[in-house]
């Protein structure tokens, strides 16, 4: 890993950090975030990672458009593939730095770019950075979004994410404190030749994933409280062939607080 990467991610934090300082000077809003979620299985672009339970804690911090973040993937039992006898450790520690704005003079458009390092502690594998970027129609409905993530270090190799998603805010209010939404969503994943090549071994590029997903938001006070049902299945034949659990239905749950 190069140490470049890594730094300028802990530094975006850092400066976001340093400007919940100013912020109350200058009128700007600035926010925190935490958060835990639970899945019965951890599914990553379609691929099955951990055929059982994980928890999976978040940290962020968001400034002037800036988002900073740490993922983490803590593994519940012995049985996963990439890191076996692991219950009660991690496999996984994501760094990521997000910058994402509305395209001056076009409201209805929103861009982004990133950076995102993985690393892969008590696994076999080397850590891996990717960039990416992307835009979303904020106003349009389903809300479309496209994003291309770029591995630039391990795989060198491209993904490619379209999605869509429909929030139906508030169906059930209880009071001004406490409601109910449901978010709907869906994805379809393509890659290139190199990035099959280097996670399936396959040398042509082709459809990975397709992944649909459903969440009961709840809003308590300050928290949101999220149950989810998700499905995902392996497109190419290629691609099927060459991963153990090409279709996979999972169970989640997530609970989260901005401030």
């Amino acid at each position: 890993m190069k140490p470049l990467r890594t730094d300028s991610v802990v530094l975006g934090l850092a400066l976001i950090t340093f400007a919940a300082g100013t912020a109350a000077a200058e009128d700007k809003v600035v926010t925190y975030g935490v958060s835990m979620d639970y899945y019965s299985k951890y599914i990553w672009r379609g691929q099955n990672v951990d055929n059982s339970s994980v928890l999976q804690p978040t940290i962020s911090a968001s400034a002037y458009g800036f988002t900073g973040s740490i993922w983490g993937n803590l593994d519940m039992t012995n049985k996963s593939k990439t890191a076996p006898d692991n219950a009660g450790e991690f496999s996984e520690y994501d760094l990521s730095l997000d910058y994402t704005a509305t395209i001056p003079g076009a409201d209805w458009l929103s861009g982004s770019v990133g950076t995102i390092y993985y690393q892969f502690p008590n696994t076999k594998f080397n850590p891996t950075t990717e960039i990416y970027t992307g835009f979303s129609l904020p106003k349009v409905p389903l809300t479309p979004s496209f994003k291309w993530f770029r591995d630039v270090q391990e795989i060198h190799g491209s993904y490619f994410q379209f999605g869509i998603g429909q929030l139906f805010d508030k169906l059930y209010v209880m009071n001004e404190n406490c409601y109910c939404g449901l978010q709907l969503g869906a994805s379809y994943g393509w890659a290139n030749a190199a990035y099959d090549r280097g996670y399936f071994g396959v040398n042509s590029g082709q459809s990975n994933d397709l992944t649909f997903s459903a969440a009961l938001c709840t809003q308590v006070y300050t928290w949101m409280i999220k149950p989810s049902i998700n499905y995902s299945t392996m497109l190419g034949n290629s691609i099927r062939d060459a991963t153990d659990k090409s279709d996979n239905l999972w169970v989640g749950i997530n609970v989260s607080r901005s401030f």
